[in-house]
């Protein structure tokens, strides 16, 4: 059974940084798309940034520039450096991936087949 565990959430004062880590295990092959999605309070859950196996990224607007996607893609893990949070970087944050690289980058919960629970994120003013 695939199982999607992120790690590295917590509590920071704007401006602050974080790095986030996810881990899948139980799939025996490359993940072609690993992102990471967030969901805040009232809202729906929104993609944050991708990554396929062949390197390429994408990132909402809101956080280009200021959060970084990085992933081995032997190990199936995939990380989220935040760096100038902001209050509205507060959020659940969760690890998805996908065997396949369709809509990848497209940042849609849709094309995402496992996930984990999340990890809170809390930026104060």
């Amino acid at each position: 059974q695939v199982q999607v565990v992120e790690a590295g959430g917590g509590s920071v004062q704007s401006g602050g940084s974080l790095r986030l880590s996810c881990t899948v295990s139980g799939y025996n092959y490359t993940l072609d798309c690993m992102g990471w999605f967030r969901q805040a309070p009232g809202k729906e859950r929104e993609g944050v940034a991708s990554a396929d196996s062949n390197g390429r990224t994408r990132y909402v607007e809101s956080v280009k520039g200021r959060f970084t996607i990085s992933r081995d893609t032997a190990k199936n893990t995939v990380d989220l450096q935040l760096a100038t949070l902001k209050p509205e970087d507060t959020a659940k944050y969760y690890c998805a991936a996908d065997p396949t690289s369709t809509g990848c980058h497209i940042l849609s919960r849709q094309f995402f087949s496992y996930w984990g629970e999340g990890t809170q994120v809390t930026v104060s003013s």
